[in-house]
């Protein structure tokens, strides 16, 4: 899963892959200029969530209480 989503991201042109050649093979991985562009586009939303994180667990704590609850009966 994590090397299908690594080739996305290189194929997107959001990261790129150099090899060097050892044994074992040696694979560094880095943000392209169009993959640190989106670092603008994703901050906000990643303030929200550690603004809102205490709620979200709540949240969460609250729908799994009522899902056991609904399981019990």
């Amino acid at each position: 899963m994590l090397s299908t989503t690594v080739r996305r991201l290189e194929r997107d042109g959001l990261i790129s892959r150099s090899v060097e050649p050892a044994v074992p093979p040696r694979v560094e991985y880095a943000l392209t200029e169009r993959g640190r562009s989106l670092h603008g586009v994703l901050a906000d939303p990643v303030a929200w969530a550690e603004a809102n994180l205490d709620e979200i667990r709540r949240g969460r704590e609250e729908y799994d209480a009522r899902v056991r609850s609904r399981a019990e009966q």
